[in-house]
Protein backbone atom coordinates (compact mmCIF):
# COMPACT_ATOMS: atom_id res chain seq x y z
CA UNK A 1 0.00 0.00 0.00
CA UNK A 2 0.90 3.85 -0.57
CA UNK A 3 0.26 5.63 2.58
CA UNK A 4 0.71 9.17 3.15
CA UNK A 5 1.70 10.51 7.01
CA UNK A 6 1.95 13.70 8.13
CA UNK A 7 3.70 14.79 11.48
CA UNK A 8 5.78 11.47 10.41
CA UNK A 9 9.11 12.60 12.36
CA UNK A 10 7.95 12.33 15.54
CA UNK A 11 5.65 10.70 18.77
CA UNK A 12 2.31 8.89 17.04
CA UNK A 13 2.99 9.17 13.60
CA UNK A 14 7.00 8.01 13.75
CA UNK A 15 6.02 5.17 15.36
CA UNK A 16 3.18 4.64 12.52
CA UNK A 17 5.38 4.78 9.90
CA UNK A 18 7.94 2.84 11.65
CA UNK A 19 5.40 0.06 12.03
CA UNK A 20 4.11 0.38 7.93
CA UNK A 21 7.71 0.51 6.87
CA UNK A 22 8.80 -3.11 8.57
CA UNK A 23 5.63 -4.75 7.44
CA UNK A 24 6.41 -3.59 3.36
CA UNK A 25 4.11 -0.87 3.16
CA UNK A 26 5.49 2.74 0.85
CA UNK A 27 5.62 5.48 2.81
CA UNK A 28 5.76 9.23 1.99
CA UNK A 29 6.54 10.79 5.30
CA UNK A 30 5.47 14.16 5.95
CA UNK A 31 7.62 16.65 8.42
CA UNK A 32 8.33 20.11 8.81
CA UNK A 33 11.79 19.67 10.12
CA UNK A 34 14.25 18.88 7.54
CA UNK A 35 16.96 17.67 9.63
CA UNK A 36 14.48 15.20 11.28
CA UNK A 37 13.28 14.33 7.72
CA UNK A 38 16.32 13.46 6.50
CA UNK A 39 17.43 11.54 9.68
CA UNK A 40 13.98 9.53 9.29
CA UNK A 41 15.03 8.53 5.72
CA UNK A 42 18.40 7.43 6.12
CA UNK A 43 16.84 5.17 9.69
CA UNK A 44 13.49 3.73 7.35
CA UNK A 45 14.63 4.43 3.45
CA UNK A 46 10.95 6.34 3.14
CA UNK A 47 10.31 9.28 0.64
CA UNK A 48 9.86 12.32 2.84
CA UNK A 49 8.21 15.79 1.84
CA UNK A 50 8.41 18.69 3.88
CA UNK A 51 5.66 21.72 4.58
CA UNK A 52 4.63 23.64 7.66
CA UNK A 53 0.99 22.97 7.88
CA UNK A 54 0.38 26.59 10.21
CA UNK A 55 0.86 28.09 6.70
CA UNK A 56 -1.80 27.07 3.68
CA UNK A 57 0.56 27.76 0.90
CA UNK A 58 2.57 25.67 1.99
CA UNK A 59 0.07 23.01 2.49
CA UNK A 60 -1.09 24.12 -1.24
CA UNK A 61 2.06 23.27 -2.20
CA UNK A 62 2.42 19.83 -0.28
CA UNK A 63 -0.64 18.63 -2.08
CA UNK A 64 0.96 19.47 -5.62
CA UNK A 65 4.08 17.93 -4.39
CA UNK A 66 2.01 14.81 -3.30
CA UNK A 67 -0.09 14.90 -6.86
CA UNK A 68 3.06 15.43 -9.17
CA UNK A 69 5.09 12.18 -7.27
CA UNK A 70 2.17 9.67 -6.94
CA UNK A 71 0.21 8.16 -9.59
CA UNK A 72 -1.72 6.33 -6.52
CA UNK A 73 -2.10 6.68 -2.54
CA UNK A 74 -4.44 4.28 -0.68
CA UNK A 75 -4.60 5.92 2.35
CA UNK A 76 -3.90 9.88 3.92
CA UNK A 77 -3.08 9.68 7.72
CA UNK A 78 -3.45 13.39 8.86
CA UNK A 79 -1.78 13.09 12.26
CA UNK A 80 0.12 16.45 12.75
CA UNK A 81 -0.88 18.14 15.44
CA UNK A 82 -0.29 20.52 18.50
CA UNK A 83 -1.29 20.36 21.85
CA UNK A 84 -2.73 22.84 23.85
CA UNK A 85 0.99 25.05 24.59
CA UNK A 86 2.80 25.68 27.51
CA UNK A 87 0.66 28.42 28.52
CA UNK A 88 -2.66 28.13 28.18
CA UNK A 89 -3.54 31.92 28.37
CA UNK A 90 -1.21 32.80 25.33
CA UNK A 91 -3.32 33.07 22.07
CA UNK A 92 -0.79 32.26 18.95
CA UNK A 93 -1.89 32.53 15.21
CA UNK A 94 -0.59 31.06 12.00
CA UNK A 95 1.07 32.91 9.06
CA UNK A 96 -2.07 33.42 7.85
CA UNK A 97 -3.52 35.06 11.09
CA UNK A 98 -5.26 32.20 12.33
CA UNK A 99 -5.99 30.51 16.06
CA UNK A 100 -2.98 28.18 15.54
CA UNK A 101 -4.13 24.83 17.23
CA UNK A 102 -7.53 25.22 14.73
CA UNK A 103 -5.06 26.10 12.06
CA UNK A 104 -2.54 23.02 12.18
CA UNK A 105 -4.33 20.55 14.28
CA UNK A 106 -7.68 20.81 11.70
CA UNK A 107 -7.72 23.45 8.43
CA UNK A 108 -4.15 22.15 7.23
CA UNK A 109 -5.36 18.22 7.40
CA UNK A 110 -8.93 19.96 6.01
CA UNK A 111 -7.59 21.31 2.71
CA UNK A 112 -5.15 18.59 1.87
CA UNK A 113 -7.50 16.08 2.15
CA UNK A 114 -9.56 17.61 -0.36
CA UNK A 115 -7.01 18.71 -2.51
CA UNK A 116 -6.22 15.22 -2.39
CA UNK A 117 -9.27 13.61 -3.55
CA UNK A 118 -9.07 13.05 -7.02
CA UNK A 119 -6.22 11.27 -6.57
CA UNK A 120 -7.31 9.08 -3.18
CA UNK A 121 -10.88 8.18 -5.06
CA UNK A 122 -8.66 7.29 -8.74
CA UNK A 123 -6.67 4.98 -6.12
CA UNK A 124 -10.04 3.64 -4.39
CA UNK A 125 -10.51 1.72 -2.27
CA UNK A 126 -8.75 4.20 -0.47
CA UNK A 127 -9.05 6.15 3.53
CA UNK A 128 -8.82 8.96 4.82
CA UNK A 129 -7.64 8.95 9.01
CA UNK A 130 -7.60 11.84 10.83
CA UNK A 131 -6.00 11.63 14.34
CA UNK A 132 -8.52 13.54 16.65
CA UNK A 133 -9.08 13.09 20.41
CA UNK A 134 -11.37 12.04 23.21
CA UNK A 135 -10.82 15.80 23.74
CA UNK A 136 -13.39 17.58 22.29
CA UNK A 137 -15.98 20.99 22.84
CA UNK A 138 -18.06 22.33 20.98
CA UNK A 139 -16.92 25.03 18.69
CA UNK A 140 -18.68 28.68 19.62
CA UNK A 141 -19.42 29.94 16.48
CA UNK A 142 -19.97 33.51 17.63
CA UNK A 143 -15.98 33.78 18.49
CA UNK A 144 -14.49 30.12 16.77
CA UNK A 145 -11.06 31.23 16.54
CA UNK A 146 -11.27 32.52 20.09
CA UNK A 147 -10.43 36.31 19.64
CA UNK A 148 -12.78 37.86 22.20
CA UNK A 149 -12.01 34.76 24.69
CA UNK A 150 -8.93 32.78 24.96
CA UNK A 151 -8.15 29.41 26.57
CA UNK A 152 -5.29 26.88 24.92
CA UNK A 153 -6.97 23.52 25.92
CA UNK A 154 -10.31 24.99 24.35
CA UNK A 155 -8.79 25.37 21.11
CA UNK A 156 -7.60 22.29 21.51
CA UNK A 157 -10.20 20.55 22.05
CA UNK A 158 -12.55 22.76 19.40
CA UNK A 159 -9.49 22.04 16.49
CA UNK A 160 -10.27 18.40 17.31
CA UNK A 161 -13.62 18.19 17.25
CA UNK A 162 -13.24 19.75 14.17
CA UNK A 163 -11.55 17.73 12.58
CA UNK A 164 -14.47 14.80 13.73
CA UNK A 165 -17.18 17.23 12.02
CA UNK A 166 -15.25 17.27 8.50
CA UNK A 167 -14.69 13.43 9.18
CA UNK A 168 -18.20 12.82 8.98
CA UNK A 169 -18.99 16.14 6.42
CA UNK A 170 -16.52 14.41 3.90
CA UNK A 171 -17.12 10.80 4.18
CA UNK A 172 -21.43 11.87 3.13
CA UNK A 173 -19.69 13.32 -0.14
CA UNK A 174 -17.52 10.11 -1.12
CA UNK A 175 -19.76 7.38 -0.07
CA UNK A 176 -20.24 6.32 -3.64
CA UNK A 177 -16.30 6.48 -4.45
CA UNK A 178 -15.08 3.94 -2.33
CA UNK A 179 -13.06 6.45 -0.43
CA UNK A 180 -13.63 5.93 3.33
CA UNK A 181 -12.85 8.94 6.00
CA UNK A 182 -13.20 7.93 9.79
CA UNK A 183 -11.66 9.43 12.54
CA UNK A 184 -9.88 8.09 16.12
CA UNK A 185 -8.87 9.21 19.72
CA UNK A 186 -5.92 7.37 19.19
CA UNK A 187 -4.93 6.66 23.20
CA UNK A 188 -4.33 9.24 25.81
CA UNK A 189 -1.51 11.07 27.09
CA UNK A 190 0.78 9.39 25.08
CA UNK A 191 5.22 10.16 25.72
CA UNK A 192 5.08 12.73 22.97
CA UNK A 193 6.42 16.00 22.64
CA UNK A 194 2.82 17.40 22.95
CA UNK A 195 2.50 15.68 25.83
CA UNK A 196 5.50 16.79 27.36
CA UNK A 197 4.29 20.16 26.44
CA UNK A 198 1.32 20.71 27.10
CA UNK A 199 0.59 18.04 29.84
CA UNK A 200 3.24 18.36 31.66
CA UNK A 201 4.70 14.98 30.83
CA UNK A 202 2.25 13.31 32.49
CA UNK A 203 1.89 10.14 29.72
CA UNK A 204 -0.68 7.31 30.76
CA UNK A 205 -0.54 5.29 27.46
CA UNK A 206 1.92 4.00 25.44
CA UNK A 207 3.22 4.44 21.76
CA UNK A 208 2.35 1.13 21.16
CA UNK A 209 -1.30 1.20 22.55
CA UNK A 210 -2.29 4.62 20.00
CA UNK A 211 0.08 3.10 16.86
CA UNK A 212 -2.04 -0.50 17.15
CA UNK A 213 -5.49 1.71 17.06
CA UNK A 214 -4.59 3.52 14.61
CA UNK A 215 -2.87 0.81 12.13
CA UNK A 216 -6.18 -0.68 12.72
CA UNK A 217 -7.83 2.69 10.80
CA UNK A 218 -5.13 1.74 8.25
CA UNK A 219 -5.62 -1.94 7.42
CA UNK A 220 -7.89 -4.40 9.20
CA UNK A 221 -9.97 -4.68 6.47
CA UNK A 222 -12.83 -5.37 8.11
CA UNK A 223 -13.27 -2.25 8.35
CA UNK A 224 -13.54 -1.84 4.46
CA UNK A 225 -16.37 -0.15 4.24
CA UNK A 226 -16.73 1.62 7.49
CA UNK A 227 -17.17 5.65 6.84
CA UNK A 228 -18.09 8.71 8.94
CA UNK A 229 -17.58 7.02 12.13
CA UNK A 230 -15.34 7.97 15.27
CA UNK A 231 -12.87 5.64 17.70
CA UNK A 232 -12.06 5.43 20.94
CA UNK A 233 -8.43 3.75 20.64
CA UNK A 234 -8.60 0.12 20.61
CA UNK A 235 -12.42 -0.04 21.10
CA UNK A 236 -13.60 -2.54 18.17
CA UNK A 237 -16.72 -0.43 17.61
CA UNK A 238 -17.20 2.57 17.00
CA UNK A 239 -18.53 5.76 19.56
CA UNK A 240 -20.33 8.95 19.83
CA UNK A 241 -18.10 12.03 19.27
CA UNK A 242 -19.10 15.31 21.25
CA UNK A 243 -23.02 15.68 20.18
CA UNK A 244 -22.24 19.02 17.94
CA UNK A 245 -20.58 16.03 15.39
CA UNK A 246 -24.10 14.95 14.21
CA UNK A 247 -25.40 18.49 13.89
CA UNK A 248 -25.87 19.40 10.30
CA UNK A 249 -25.98 22.99 10.71
CA UNK A 250 -22.94 23.18 12.87
CA UNK A 251 -21.07 21.21 10.33
CA UNK A 252 -22.48 23.26 7.40
CA UNK A 253 -21.18 26.59 9.87
CA UNK A 254 -17.76 24.86 10.25
CA UNK A 255 -17.68 24.11 6.25
CA UNK A 256 -18.61 27.56 5.34
CA UNK A 257 -15.90 29.43 7.86
CA UNK A 258 -13.11 26.90 6.90
CA UNK A 259 -13.96 26.98 2.82
CA UNK A 260 -13.89 30.94 3.63
CA UNK A 261 -10.37 31.09 5.34
CA UNK A 262 -8.60 28.80 3.11
CA UNK A 263 -9.67 31.30 0.06
CA UNK A 264 -8.71 33.96 2.21
CA UNK A 265 -5.38 32.86 3.00
CA UNK A 266 -4.30 31.08 -0.67
CA UNK A 267 -5.72 34.84 -2.46
CA UNK A 268 -2.86 36.72 -0.34
CA UNK A 269 -0.22 37.87 -1.92
CA UNK A 270 3.00 36.11 -0.54
CA UNK A 271 4.75 37.59 2.00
Amino acid sequence: MRILVTGATDGLGRYVTTELTKSGHRVLAHGRNPERLRALHDELGVDTVQAELGELRQVDRLADDVLQRLDHLDVLVNNAGIGAGTDHSRREESADGIELRFAVNYLAGYHLARRLVPLLAASAPARVVNVASIGQEAIDFADPLLERSYDGMRAYRQSKLAQIMATIDMAVELRDTGVTVNALHPATLMPTTMVRQGWSGRAVSTLEEGGTATLRLILDEGLATTTGRYFDSNTPDPVDPDPQANDAEARRRLRELSDGLVTAALSRAPR
